[in-house]
């Protein structure tokens, strides 16, 4: 079975920006930021992922979204 795999970490360390700095701007709380940054979280909100998204300027959701 394929996983889905969150690449939060590689995102914020090539932007030099940390999980409280992330959840900060996006209004999130820190533990939701800190569970996707270890690719543990089971549920993923959608309005926290466009939020993501808009903070980070991404374009493709393949970029903080992989199936392996």
């Amino acid at each position: 079975m394929k996983e889905l795999n969150i690449t939060l970490k590689e995102l914020l360390e090539s932007r030099g920006m940390t999980q409280a700095q992330l959840a900060d701007a996006i209004d999130v709380r820190p533990a939701t930021i800190n569970d996707m940054y270890h690719n543990r979280s089971k549920h993923i909100p959608r309005n926290v992922i466009a939020k993501i998204a808009d903070e980070l300027d991404i374009t493709d959701i393949g970029e903080l979204l992989t199936l392996d």
